[in-house]
């Protein structure tokens, strides 16, 4: 069976609307500033998806453009200026950032409490010793694919493939909390992991986000396994007027027969991660302004 994402993201999205509603009527609407530099394609498709989704969720929309030769002065600057903003509940710097612009030292200088996009030190921090944060969005749209699909991980193996600080370590974290949506026996694969299909065919809960077509075929899982696919990949495909067409790092037909349930791409993360945003975007302005 197929995961529905875009149908789960609708429903967080109307959830987040009817928050930010309250919200509204309680004085002031929730407020997102997005910060890109420079004009890369990608980052701004993904920019205008994320301010469309704040008009739809009814949050304000605070959109800073910086030019692709920006100073790491001028750019600190404007998370400073957004820091103190009080119309302003979080903060997203798009990334990947130009070559020059340590994307650390920027993510460090949001302020935790506005630190939508769950990648600061203090919000992993928090995470990872199992107090509440912000969490990146990804990896929250995971774990509510997972549950609003009733899949609970309390009890199940969960084999994460993947160790990056924006999907795998911190997904890894959350399925492995005492908390909802955690409680799972999690094994966390990389690079280095040697015979990788050794451990994907233990899995009860399957999460890959190796950033790599074909990774995992249908030999490496589980029969009646749950699949999460994370990646996103452009391969050539002469049929599409696009000349490419995308795909995950699982092979989506070959794995659909033998798991019981599994995310298609596109259509099923992706969707979660604005989905989460706004969630998150919320969230921040009910802390903010809680007495």
């Amino acid at each position: 069976m197929i995961i529905d994402g875009k149908k789960i993201a609708a429903e967080i999205r109307a959830e987040a609307a009817a928050a930010a509603a309250e919200l509204s009527r309680a004085g002031a609407p929730p407020g997102l500033a997005v910060v890109l530099v420079g004009d890369n394609p990608a980052s701004l498709s993904y920019v205008a998806a994320k301010e469309r989704a704040c008009a739809a969720c009814g949050i304000r929309s605070f959109p800073v453009r910086l030019p692709a030769d920006a100073t790491q002065e001028r750019l600190l600057a404007e998370v400073a200026r957004l820091n103190a903003d009080p119309a302003v509940d979080g903060i997203l710097v798009q990334l990947p950032l130009p070559r020059g612009l340590d994307e650390q030292a920027i993510i460090r200088a949001i302020d935790p409490a506005k630190d939508v996009d769950g990648f600061h030190p203090v919000s992993l921090g928090r995470l990872v010793i199992g107090l509440d944060t912000f969490v990146p969005c990804t990896p929250a749209g995971i774990v509510e694919l997972l549950l609003r699909s009733g899949v609970d991980p309390a009890g199940k193996h969960a084999v994460v493939v993947g160790r990056s600080n924006i999907v795998g370590k911190p997904v890894a974290a959350l399925l492995a909390r005492k908390a909802r949506g955690g409680n799972a026996t999690v094994t966390l694969c990389h690079t280095a992991t040697p015979d990788l299909a050794a451990f994907t065919r233990t899995a009860d809960i399957l999460v890959v986000a190796a950033g790599r077509p074909g990774t995992v075929g249908a030999g490496m899982v589980k029969p009646g396994a749950v699949v999460i696919d994370v990646g996103v990949n452009r391969v050539p495909d002469p049929a599409r007027a696009s000349g490419y067409r995308l795909v995950g790092d699982v092979d989506f037909d070959a794995v659909a027969s033998v798991a019981s349930l599994v995310t298609p791409v596109p259509g099923g993360v992706g969707p979660m991660t604005i989905a989460m945003l706004m969630s998150n975007t919320v969230k921040a302005a009910r802390l903010r302004r809680r007495p």
